[in-house]
Protein backbone atom coordinates (compact mmCIF):
# COMPACT_ATOMS: atom_id res chain seq x y z
CA UNK A 1 0.00 0.00 0.00
CA UNK A 2 1.55 3.51 -0.78
CA UNK A 3 1.41 6.13 1.57
CA UNK A 4 -1.67 8.03 0.11
CA UNK A 5 -3.92 4.59 0.40
CA UNK A 6 -2.97 4.03 3.99
CA UNK A 7 -4.15 8.52 4.41
CA UNK A 8 -7.62 7.37 2.51
CA UNK A 9 -7.74 4.86 4.63
CA UNK A 10 -6.76 6.29 8.10
CA UNK A 11 -9.42 8.96 6.92
CA UNK A 12 -12.15 6.36 6.11
CA UNK A 13 -11.43 4.90 9.56
CA UNK A 14 -11.41 8.11 11.43
CA UNK A 15 -15.11 9.66 9.62
CA UNK A 16 -16.30 6.56 10.43
CA UNK A 17 -15.79 5.88 14.28
CA UNK A 18 -16.42 9.52 14.70
CA UNK A 19 -19.78 9.61 13.41
CA UNK A 20 -20.77 5.95 14.70
CA UNK A 21 -20.12 6.63 18.34
CA UNK A 22 -21.42 9.55 17.97
CA UNK A 23 -24.66 8.22 16.55
CA UNK A 24 -24.33 5.49 19.23
CA UNK A 25 -24.99 7.98 21.87
CA UNK A 26 -27.81 9.59 20.01
CA UNK A 27 -29.38 6.39 19.05
CA UNK A 28 -29.29 5.08 22.82
CA UNK A 29 -30.29 8.25 24.42
CA UNK A 30 -33.31 9.57 22.32
CA UNK A 31 -34.88 6.12 20.87
CA UNK A 32 -36.19 3.62 22.16
CA UNK A 33 -34.26 0.97 20.49
CA UNK A 34 -32.19 -1.44 22.73
CA UNK A 35 -29.63 -4.51 22.28
CA UNK A 36 -28.50 -5.44 19.16
CA UNK A 37 -30.61 -2.30 16.89
CA UNK A 38 -28.64 0.08 19.13
CA UNK A 39 -25.09 -0.04 17.22
CA UNK A 40 -26.85 -1.38 14.05
CA UNK A 41 -28.67 1.64 13.46
CA UNK A 42 -25.21 3.62 14.42
CA UNK A 43 -23.47 1.56 11.81
CA UNK A 44 -25.71 2.07 8.91
CA UNK A 45 -26.24 5.93 9.74
CA UNK A 46 -22.49 6.24 9.89
CA UNK A 47 -21.48 4.13 6.61
CA UNK A 48 -24.06 6.15 4.74
CA UNK A 49 -23.25 9.50 5.88
CA UNK A 50 -19.38 9.47 6.52
CA UNK A 51 -17.23 10.95 3.44
CA UNK A 52 -15.81 8.11 1.26
CA UNK A 53 -11.83 8.61 0.62
CA UNK A 54 -9.76 7.39 -2.35
CA UNK A 55 -6.45 7.38 -3.59
CA UNK A 56 -5.81 7.39 -7.33
CA UNK A 57 -3.55 7.41 -10.28
CA UNK A 58 -3.55 9.86 -12.27
CA UNK A 59 -1.24 11.64 -15.22
CA UNK A 60 0.40 14.16 -12.83
CA UNK A 61 0.51 10.99 -10.35
CA UNK A 62 -1.13 9.41 -7.02
CA UNK A 63 -3.65 12.16 -5.52
CA UNK A 64 -6.47 11.88 -2.97
CA UNK A 65 -9.75 12.18 -3.50
CA UNK A 66 -13.15 12.47 -1.52
CA UNK A 67 -16.73 11.92 -2.00
CA UNK A 68 -19.36 12.89 0.65
CA UNK A 69 -23.35 13.16 0.26
CA UNK A 70 -23.39 16.46 1.21
CA UNK A 71 -21.18 18.15 -1.29
CA UNK A 72 -21.51 17.45 -5.08
CA UNK A 73 -19.13 15.57 -7.12
CA UNK A 74 -15.65 14.21 -6.31
CA UNK A 75 -12.73 16.71 -4.61
CA UNK A 76 -9.34 16.95 -4.92
CA UNK A 77 -7.15 16.49 -1.13
CA UNK A 78 -4.30 18.29 -1.37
Amino acid sequence: MTKLQVRAFLYNLGCFAILFISFRYLVEQYTNLSGFWIPMTAFIAGTLLSPKFQAAKTKDGEKLFMSWLFIKGIKEIG
